[in-house]
């Protein structure tokens, strides 16, 4: 079998279980799409009964994460609509924009970097096959640096790859857009629809939502849904550290929708209209605000990496090009079943955004360090997640199909216990001889502590099926022994395995596991 075969038959099978795993989150109450009863909205989405809870638990763990484990953050809320030269101010009416270009066969419309930089993925890919094949046939005597120096093909991959990027590089950073339509075509990339190359020019495309903000509609002012939440805590940056008696380097958080009009809008939940940010800027002195990108990409891996997800699943991708206000950018990155994607964005914005909104408003936002008795417009960390792409990460990874004995097959989702929608299900064996009543007792004891769920419905194995699905860790069974000794079975969602234990000691045992602060420890 060919790497070319093995590769289309790789990406088929991802393909399969990201169509399975959308799927999923319409039965079993995660993700539906809006509107659905009138055939639904383009890349608008509405959670579930689930997925609302999976959603907020996250919210939960990247907010408590934020502003109760550091004394120096603290949390707003600001609003959506903002002052029209906020946006002016920020840069987003003039340079917003994303390179599109279409496909003449498919009429499916591209982001030209995308394209690039999956072309960009293909290069290492091959690096990548030739260093493990090589490993393979060589065993404990590989040496990968040398054969990565040495090897014909792998050199001649790299220069090509090289090549690209530094074509690439150039033009992101001059805004080149022929340049970036020439890279499409010099590289033959084809269109994924059509499989032609037979693509337009690209075009530059802004992707804010306008409206106006009025009684009239002479006296009407255009005014925008706003792009990203971080603009909400610059303008706010004086009241807060007022108030707050706030002093450098702290930070503000904050989660809140924001709204962008994405023409290439797809992959699900992954790229929307509507999507929510969960946002710190961290407000520092001038001059060490490097040393504060590099603690914060270390704070921000080792807070994903504490979901259990899987380590190797996540990587660092630093910018090609840099955004008009930073001097320095990385990505985190997971490995969706479409490939390593951008989840989170780490930027040290320097002094731009605070710098700007006082040029444009005419009023100081500068800080008074008392320590060097001076006043300065302080430089930024920012650290933004989306809190869509975070939940999609979550789901892709914690999705899996299993083999059982006697060939019966089993689809749970093993999600980290303190971010699961329902942390334990109460389930009666039977409908009758007073365990229903039982179970509901045991529930009141439960509810005030955690997402509880009770379910009398269908055979005990169906039942349990069911709470695999929505991810439930742990199910409780009473049974007609639980009547006679107040001991109750706890089943366990990823191994099966099942004990007994004291109904006096469920909460206790449950509460642990699925508490946030075990991610925390």
């Amino acid at each position: 079998m060919t790497d070319i075969t093995q590769k289309r038959q790789k990406m088929a099978q991802q393909e399969d279980v990201f169509k399975k795993l959308i799927s999923h989150c319409k039965e079993y109450g995660f993700v539906f799409p809006s509107s659905d009863i009138y055939d639904g909205l383009g890349a608008v989405y509405d959670y579930g009964q689930n997925g609302v809870e999976l959603k907020n638990n996250i919210k939960r763990y990247w907010w408590d994460s934020m502003v109760l484990l550091h004394e120096n953050v603290v949390g707003i809320d600001s609003a959506i609509f903002m002052h029209p030269t906020v946006w002016k101010a920020s840069g987003h009416v003039d340079a917003f924009n994303d390179p599109l270009i279409d496909n003449k066969d498919s009429k499916k419309r591209y982001r030209a970097d995308v394209l690039i930089e999956e072309l960009l993925a293909k290069y290492d890919d091959k690096i990548e096959k030739e260093v493990e094949k090589a490993a393979k046939r060589f065993g404990d005597s590989f040496d990968e640096t040398t054969f990565r120096e040495t090897n014909a093909r792998t050199l001649e991959n790299q220069a090509k790859r090289d090549e690209i990027h530094a074509r690439f590089v150039k033009a992101l950073n001059e805004s080149d857009l022929n340049e970036l339509r020439q890279i499409i075509v010099d590289y033959e990339v084809v269109c994924p629809i059509s499989g032609t190359k037979n693509w337009t020019e690209v075009r530059q495309f802004n992707l804010m939502f306008s409206t106006e903000m009025g009684s009239t509609s002479d006296g009407a002012t255009k005014v925008y849904l706003r792009p990203e939440t971080a603009q909400g805590i610059f303008v706010n940056f004086l009241n807060v550290q007022k108030t707050g008696r706030m002093k450098i380097p702290f930070g503000i958080a904050q989660i809140g929708k924001a709204f962008r009009n994405e023409i290439v809008a797809r992959q699900f939940i992954f790229r929307m209209r509507e999507f929510e940010q969960m946002e710190m800027q961290f407000f520092v002195r001038p001059g060490e605000e490097l040393e504060w990108f590099a603690k914060w990409k270390e704070i921000r891996m080792k807070w994903h990496k504490a979901l259990g997800l899987g380590d190797h699943k996540y990587r660092f991708h630093d910018h090609d090009k840099l955004a008009h206000y930073a001097n320095a950018a990385t990505d985190i990155e997971f490995e969706m079943p479409f490939g390593f994607k951008e989840v989170e964005g780490i930027h040290s914005r320097t002094d731009f955004d605070l710098g700007s909104h006082e040029k444009y408003s005419g009023k100081k936002l500068q800080y008074f360090d008392t320590e060097l008795n001076q006043s300065y417009v302080p430089y930024v960390i920012e650290t933004s997640i989306g809190v869509d792409r975070m939940f999609l990460s979550v789901m892709a990874a914690s999705y899996c199909e299993e083999t059982l004995e006697g060939n019966e097959t089993r689809v749970v989702l093993k999600l980290p216990p303190p971010l699961a929608p329902v942390k334990v299900a109460v389930l009666p064996l039977v409908k009758k001889d007073g365990l229903p009543e039982k179970a509901q007792e045991i529930i009141q004891t439960l509810k005030f502590d955690f997402k509880s769920m009770y379910d009398e419905k269908d055979s005990i194995g169906k039942r349990y099926r069911r709470q695999d699905a929505i991810g439930t860790p742990y199910c409780v069974t009473v049974d007609h022994q639980t009547l006679e000794d107040s001991t109750v079975t706890v089943r366990h969602r990823d191994t099966m395995q099942q004990e007994r234990i004291p109904v006096s000691n469920l909460l206790h045992t449950i509460s642990h596991k699925v508490s946030l602060k075990s991610l925390f420890l």
